[in-house]
């Protein structure tokens, strides 16, 4: 495994941290505990990231249950808990859901102090050492959404004020690091700024999508991520599979994402699937699995921190996880970036 320092703290994370979206719907209690166990005893992982909204697809039924499932390892192996450095969020306006605090998922002091203390408890441990606001509480472009339309009369909870809130945490020992997911420039910027003007925590990383697919990253944050060191932590680097190759021609396998929940529609936009047959014949061109190449893309960037990786089976964990021991050719990356001139980002 590699590691790298998370943002200007004392922590080096493991390059490929392990997701947990699936966990409480596709996967069961047992199968977290496995994939916890393989993850940090197999591949040297010691990053996990979950979110109170977990799994996904939400429903009142199992919301919370992904942290719940790590915190019943931590009970069960003790001494875990000191190895692992733990990731999770809080949810804003665009990801909130009736069943979360009866709807009013906001990034103010009330909401944030009460959303960490459900966490804690979930998560059957005292402290968390990366809270990470889950989408700001304003409207932006996020999850797939373009075309940005200012609105601030939906705007809920300032940054100042939920990084206020955050500090409280900070302070009382519940959280050790902050950070953003799903953020655009101007909010990284703003995060930034008010830490160096008026001493509020410092935003240390920033959890967006990012993949062959979606290289939006790279247009108006990945320079403010390598310049102030506030890295990426990427989400969906396989697209929720496509770039496996396992959909192509319309194929829907047993059992797989997207043949389970039809709501996924971020990944199913027309231009996708040209581009992915593109990557998937340049990876068994190259004698790669297509999974691996699209993964070891990610790990190479000089701007991401760590690569969130999510798997139904042991099996796949496996394989996603070895994409750090693959470095891809000065060949197989020119023609990455030909495929990306010749369709870009058609899934963003």
């Amino acid at each position: 495994m590699q590691y790298r320092r998370l943002g200007t703290t004392d922590l080096d994370v493991s390059v490929i941290c392990l997701g947990t979206m699936t966990w409480g719907v596709q996967n069961s209690e047992a199968d977290a505990h496995a994939q916890l166990d393989r993850a940090f005893d197999h591949h040297g992982v010691n990053f996990i990231d979950t979110a109170e909204a977990y799994p996904v697809p939400p429903s009142k039924a199992v919301q919370g249950d992904t942290e719940r499932h790590i915190g019943t390892w931590f009970r069960a192996n003790p001494g875990r808990r000191r190895q692992a450095i733990l990731a999770t969020k809080v949810v804003g306006m665009n990801n909130a859901s009736p069943y979360i605090r009866d709807g009013k998922g906001h990034l103010d002091r009330a909401s944030i102090l009460e959303a960490v203390e459900g966490s804690l408890r979930r998560l059957q441990t005292d402290y968390i050492d990366l809270y990470q606001t889950h989408s700001p509480d304003r409207h932006v472009n996020a999850f797939g959404r373009l075309d940005y339309v200012h609105d601030p009369a939906r705007d809920h909870a300032s940054i100042e004020e939920t990084l206020r809130a955050l500090e409280e945490l900070v302070k009382a020992g519940k959280v050790r690091h902050v950070a953003v997911s799903n953020e655009t420039p101007w909010g990284l910027h703003r995060h930034l700024g008010l830490a160096e003007v008026a001493g509020l925590p410092r935003i240390q990383s920033i959890q967006n999508p990012y993949s062959l697919l979606n290289r939006v990253f790279e247009i108006g944050l990945a320079e403010i991520a390598i310049r102030e060191r506030c890295g990426l932590l990427a989400y969906s680097p396989l697209a929720m599979g496509v770039l496996a190759g396992k959909y192509l021609d319309g194929a829907r396998p047993a059992g797989a994402r997207l043949t389970l929940f039809e709501r996924f529609k971020r990944y199913s936009k027309p231009r996708q699937e040209p581009a992915t047959r593109a990557y998937v014949a340049l990876a068994r061109e190259a004698g790669l699995d297509p999974a691996q190449m699209a993964l070891a893309f990610v790990n190479s960037r000089p701007f991401v921190t760590a690569n969130i990786i999510g798997a139904t089976t042991l099996e796949q964990l496996d394989t996603n996880a070895r994409s750090i021991g693959l470095t891809l050719s000065p060949d197989v990356l020119a023609r990455i970036d030909a495929i990306h001139a010749e369709n870009p980002n058609p899934c963003p």
